[in-house]
């Protein structure tokens, strides 16, 4: 049976990795081959045929499995001609709102929906919706969005979309794995008829009893610790949603390595439903303190694992259902029905047991960090602790020698788990607290002994009892959070590394499994020269004689690396999202830092709109950052947190190498021309910079309109001829005129916009007139980060066609 299911996962696995579907009929096909395969092995007598038997019936179901779940999920799709047009739906909210300063954003499951002018449109059964306020406090309703809650909408949605770009997060796999096929938003009331309105106050199901209760318990929690700063880490303890918690927050408990401990992780549901049946077990011995001789009935220890595992569900169905709490959930659930059924469950029988139960209910589990990290935290400490005698054992059972002998072994265990995950941590995350056993060792005691069950506790008490234990539980997590702060600022705190390769990790990760061998293993220690490729990895450069060039699928906006053998410029640094969000630190900095990349030679924004200098401060904050050029105002943040500026004008240059950068626009005059021009359109002085590799050159050219092409071309005639032209102005109607594009007279056109933007760029003429020319276009909605390497001739590939997934575009 572990055969079949270490091959199950692998078949999942090998499917998500495909560009297409494979058709049903070949499904169909490959259905037969497992049951051929299952009956062959029954039949085989060799243990070594039988057991690969076994592992490629595994294989082949697994890719079958999760190919059919993709089928059915993907046929829920909303058609291209409906996407930006008006529906009105009637459905219930069936996910937590999550409230903003600009509206509110929940899931909507759609029951029906009204014609649109006798047309019948297709939409999916679920949604992603935000109703935005904009300024009117009545657009977007604090009452009655509630879970469960009948609405009429009238909606605007567009198909799944995200950035994509390379070691960042894959937005459509997380719409895709959560059901949910479309986004959008909520339109104004458009009349009674057909406006927005509440239709039922809540609608009865169990899914929404659940949403219902959990939505109710966060309101408490949060309506008795008003402005407390740690009042979303218990409502994640409670209920799973992280969303309250401070975006700086998260930096300190990822960088003391114990953010699995801020939401509600196997560690507490175990922890939980332990105490559960160790209550139950001491009040059923005694029979609750009468004379019924329960204990003869039924055994204490089946009723303890039945109370165990009913208090493990109650919990994980308040959390949400993660991924870590499911496959503790599965697991206990497992050993439950074992000792009810009176057979010896083997650990790792279990283990398998809980990951296929795991990926039966959701195949895209293995996309993400947390199903890795939680199975093979498992799996390491199974791999160090089951068969071996452990060194504590003694003959001396006084209380003190158990507690000594205890506390050796929970040290051990986390030894183990943090070595032994150290090859993955950095894998999936590219750093590695190093601080992290001290502050696990604080924190997961007084985490998941002490706040945990206070929280829930006081989530079952009436006030003000509740509020005066949910007050002492913050009151303990402000205190570790002021250590973990502490020990977060050390400069040793966190090593990060570029994102390995894969033999690195795969060589890394064998050697870990030497070094955790038993006792008496040859040669352990020989074990950390496989380490040695990973740790000295420094991360991918462009070799000599080649400059790369990486526009980031930043959505609206503009962010370009430029790359010698030697240096990195960044030019702009793309939009600001919302409050803690931009960028620079969803987009840019992961980047960087998967690429091994600690610091910028150049920053050059062109110019002060959101659109390219909204991630500069986040960029800033993250890696160092040598001169900075742009045309900012003295007196603006990026300025002033710049350590060295310099305002950027025509005739500046500087070479790296074999590369020549020039600064065509603004000249100096241009400030002071312009300058009450400036205050309603800082664009027109634009940074322009063309940067030359050889006989090829890309030039970038910020948000310069006709009027500013226009002197360019009378300065430099055909000085401006480029290889490579990022669009202007992300292609308006008001640039790249055709006087412009004769000068540069670009081969390639690169346009950074957004998808479905709302400036509808690129224009269609502009797109017109760059084919007119026969310039090969890219564009970063379509093909996500484009990547370009200058040698001898120009290469140019994009994210999406070198990551090809059959989720993408769908």
């Amino acid at each position: 049976m572990r055969s079949a299911i270490i091959g199950f996962v692998l078949g999942v696995v090998f499917l998500q990795s495909q560009a297409v579907l494979p058709a049903i009929w070949l499904l169909a096909c490959l259905a037969l081959v497992v049951v051929l395969l299952v009956c062959a092995a029954y039949k085989i007598p060799c243990w070594q045929l039988k057991f690969a038997a076994r592992l490629l019936a595994g294989v082949v179901c697994g890719f079958v499995w999760a190919a059919s779940f993709a089928h059915h999920y993907l046929q829920q799709e909303l058609a291209q001609e409906w996407e930006g047009r008006d529906v009105v739906v009637i459905g219930t909210i069936d996910s937590l709102p999550s409230y903003m300063d600009s509206g509110v954003r929940f899931n909507f499951a759609v029951e029906k929906v009204l014609l649109q002018g006798g047309e019948s449109p297709v939409i999916p059964k679920r949604l992603a919706l935000a109703w935005y306020r904009n300024g009117d406090e009545s657009q977007a309703p604090q009452s009655g969005l509630t879970p469960g809650a009948r609405w009429q909408l009238t909606v605007r949605l567009k198909r799944p979309h995200g950035s994509a770009n390379p070691h960042g997060f894959d937005y459509e796999a997380w719409l895709l794995e959560r059901k949910l096929r479309a986004t959008g938003y909520v339109r104004a009331d458009q009349g009674a008829s057909s406006g927005n309105r509440q239709l039922q106050p809540f609608v009865i199901s169990p899914g929404n009893l659940v949403q219902l209760m959990r939505s109710r318990l966060r309101e408490r929690i949060l309506a008795a610790l008003p402005e407390h700063r740690y009042a979303g880490v218990l409502v994640a303890l409670a209920i799973g949603d992280q969303r309250a918690i401070d975006q700086s927050d998260w930096e300190i408990f990822n960088r003391t390595g114990i953010s699995h401990l801020v939401a509600i992780s196997g560690l507490h549901i175990t922890m939980i439903a332990g105490l559960f049946a160790a209550a139950m077990a001491a009040l059923w011995r005694p029979s609750f303190f009468t004379n019924a001789a329960l204990p003869l009935l039924l055994p204490t220890p089946k009723v303890a694992a039945l109370s165990g595992a009913l208090a493990a569900l109650s919990y994980v169905l308040l959390a949400g259902f993660g991924i870590p709490a499911q496959r503790t959930l599965y697991m206990l659930l497992v050993v439950a029905l074992a000792m009810w059924g009176g057979r010896i469950a083997s650990v790792s029988h279990v283990l398998c047991i809980a990951l296929v139960m795991v990926l039966l209910a959701d195949p895209w589990a293995v996309l993400w960090p947390g199903f890795w990290l939680s199975f093979c935290a498992v799996g390491v400490i199974l791999y160090t602790s089951v068969g071996r005698r452990s060194t504590t054992d003694s003959l001396d059972n006084s209380r003190f020698a158990a507690g000594w002998r205890s506390l050796r072994a929970a040290s051990a265990t986390q030894y183990a788990v943090t070595i032994g995950l150290l090859p993955l941590t950095v894998l999936l995350f590219g750093r590695v607290s190093l601080i992290s056993p001290l502050a696990n060792a604080i924190a997961i005691p007084l985490i998941g002994l002490i706040v945990t069950p206070m929280t829930l506790v006081a989530s079952a008490l009436p006030a003000p009892l509740s509020n005066w234990l949910w007050r002492a539980a913050h009151a303990l997590v402000e205190q570790l959070a002021t250590l973990l702060g502490w020990l977060s600022a050390l400069p040793f705190a966190v090593w990060q590394a570029p994102a390995p390769q894969a033999w690195t990790s795969a060589l890394a990760l064998l050697s870990t499994a030497w070094l955790l061998a038993p006792r008496g293993w040859p040669l352990r220690w020989l074990a950390l020269a496989g380490w040695l490729p990973l740790l000295l990895d420094n991360g991918s450069r462009p070799p000599a004689g080649e400059m790369w060039v990486t526009a980031l699928d930043v959505g609206q906006g503009m962010a370009v690396l430029v790359e010698t053998a030697g240096q990195r410029l960044l030019y702009d640094s793309g939009p600001y999202y919302s409050p803690g969000s931009d960028a620079g630190d969803r987009i840019i900095v992961p980047y960087l830092k998967a690429r091994g990349i600690t610091a910028l030679d150049a920053l050059v924004i062109s110019h002060v709109h959101n659109d390219h200098a909204g991630g500069a401060l986040s960029v800033m904050n993250a890696v160092k950052v040598g001169a900075v050029y742009s045309s900012l105002p003295p007196q603006h943040p990026i300025v002033q947190a710049a350590a060295t500026h310099q305002r950027c004008h025509a005739g500046q240059a500087w070479q790296w190498g074999e590369v020549k950068f020039e600064m065509l626009y603004p000249a100096m005059e241009q400030y002071q021309a312009s300058a009450a021009q400036q205050k309603d359109k800082p664009h027109t002085v634009s940074c322009t910079l063309k940067v030359s590799h050889g006989r090829h050159a890309i030039l970038l050219p910020g948000d310069i309109e006709a009027a500013q092409e226009q002197q360019l071309v009378a300065r430099y005639g055909a000085d401006l001829k480029s290889t490579v032209l990022l669009a202007p102005h992300h292609g308006s109607g008001t640039s790249s005129t055709a006087a412009f594009l004769e000068e540069v007279d670009p081969k390639i056109v690169l346009f950074q916009v957004g998808y479905r933007n709302r400036f509808h760029h690129p224009k269609q003429q502009v797109a017109a007139r760059y084919q007119e020319r026969a310039v090969a276009g890219f564009r970063n909605d379509e093909g996500g980060a484009i990547l370009l390497r200058f040698g001898d001739n120009v290469a140019v590939d994009t994210y999406r066609n070198q990551h090809r997934r059959y989720w993408y575009g769908r």
